[in-house]
C-alpha cells in the first residue's frame, strides 16, 4: 500500500499547480497552496478548487511534502527564510522542481532536518489541465539523498513520470540542454513563422507543421544523420541568397541563422556529409554576413547620435 501525503506548493505558477493537480489525483491530500500573481490564485481556483490560498510560512506548516515551484533566483532565498524563521521541520520533505538547482539550494532546509529532493520535469507546460495528460510518461530529473530516492522516486510514480537520476554537480547542464532543445526550438519556429507571415503565407503554422514533425522525429531518431538542406550539401551559392533575403528581417532573426548554419556546418563535417573545403567556403559566406550586420548596426547607432 503507498504512503499518501500531506501536500503543500508554495508557487502556484504554470508548473506547480499542475503538479500538484496530478497528485491530488493520485490520492495524495493537498493541503494548502501560496501564489502571489492574479495568475496564480486563477490556477489555484480552476486546477486545485477547494484549496486554500495561504503565505508560504503557513502552507509549509501544513505539509508533510513541501513542493517548492519558484523561479531559480528566488529558490535560496524562499528556503533560508523559511528554515530560519523555523516554519520547516525534521523528516519533513522538501521539494523543489528546479532542473538547474540541485541539493545545495536546500542545505538551509536540510540543516533543520528536513528531506531535501531536487524533482525537476522535462516538460513545458501552459498552466492548464492540458498538462496533466502530457505528463504521463515524462522524465523527471531526480536528484537526492540515498534515505530519500524512494520518496522521490515515489512521487514521481504518482506524478505518472519515469525518474533520471542526475548527478548534483550535473544538474546545471542537465538543465542547459534541454533548455537548449526546447525553449531555443520554439525561437527559431516563431522566426520562420514570421518569415513566412511576410511573404504572404495565411497559415504558416500549416506550411511548416508537417515539416517540422519530421525533421523532430527524425533528429530523435538519427541526430546529425538526419541532417538536410543547402549547408549539409554545401550549396553556397544558396547560403549566400538565404543572407541576402533575410537582410530585411530583424537583426535576432538574422543572427539565429547564421549561428545555426555555423553549428549545421560544423556538425555535417563531423557526420562525413560535408567535405570541409566546402564548409569554409559557407563559413566565409556567414562571415561576411555578420560584418554586414555589424556595420549597419553601427550605422544606425551613429544616425541616432547625429539627430
Amino acid at each position: 500500500m503507498k504512503s499518501l501525503h500531506a501536500v503543500g506548493v508554495v508557487g502556484a505558477g504554470r508548473v506547480g499547480a499542475v503538479l500538484a493537480a496530478r497528485l491530488r489525483e493520485a490520492g495524495h491530500e493537498i493541503v494548502a497552496a501560496s501564489g502571489r500573481s492574479a495568475a496564480s490564485r486563477t490556477r489555484i481556483d480552476t486546477l486545485l478548487p477547494g484549496v486554500p490560498l495561504l503565505t508560504p510560512a503557513e502552507v509549509a506548516a501544513r505539509a508533510d511534502v513541501l513542493l517548492l515551484a519558484v523561479p531559480d533566483d528566488a529558490l535560496a532565498a524562499l528556503v533560508a527564510e523559511l528554515a530560519l524563521d523555523g516554519h520547516l521541520r525534521p523528516g519533513q520533505v522538501v521539494v523543489h522542481t528546479s532542473g538547474r538547482h540541485g541539493l545545495g539550494v536546500l542545505a538551509a532546509a536540510a540543516h533543520v532536518g528536513a528531506r531535501p529532493v531536487a524533482l525537476h520535469p522535462a516538460m513545458t507546460f501552459t498552466g492548464t489541465d492540458v498538462d496533466l495528460t502530457r505528463l504521463g510518461g515524462c522524465v523527471f530529473g531526480l536528484t537526492a539523498g540515498a534515505d530519500d530516492r524512494a520518496i522521490a522516486e515515489s512521487l514521481v510514480a504518482d506524478l505518472g513520470g519515469r525518474p533520471m537520476w542526475i548527478r548534483d554537480e550535473d544538474r546545471t547542464t542537465y538543465h542547459a540542454a534541454l533548455a537548449h532543445g526546447s525553449n531555443h526550438l520554439v525561437t527559431l519556429v516563431s522566426q520562420a513563422m514570421q518569415i513566412l507571415r511576410r511573404t504572404g503565407a495565411e497559415d504558416p503554422a500549416a506550411v511548416l507543421r508537417p515539416l517540422l514533425t519530421a525533421a523532430l522525429d527524425n533528429a530523435l531518431l538519427y541526430e546529425d544523420a538526419a541532417l538536410t538542406g543547402p549547408v549539409v550539401r554545401g550549396d553556397v551559392e544558396t547560403v549566400q541568397a538565404h543572407l541576402a533575403a533575410l537582410e530585411e528581417q530583424p537583426v535576432p532573426t538574422m543572427d539565429a541563422y547564421v549561428a545555426m548554419a555555423r553549428a549545421t556546418s560544423v556538425h555535417a563535417v563531423a557526420d562525413g556529409r560535408l567535405d570541409e573545403k566546402r564548409a569554409r567556403a559557407i563559413r566565409q559566406v556567414l562571415r561576411e554576413s555578420e560584418w554586414d550586420v555589424l556595420a549597419t548596426l553601427v550605422a544606425d547607432e551613429d544616425s541616432r547620435t547625429d539627430a
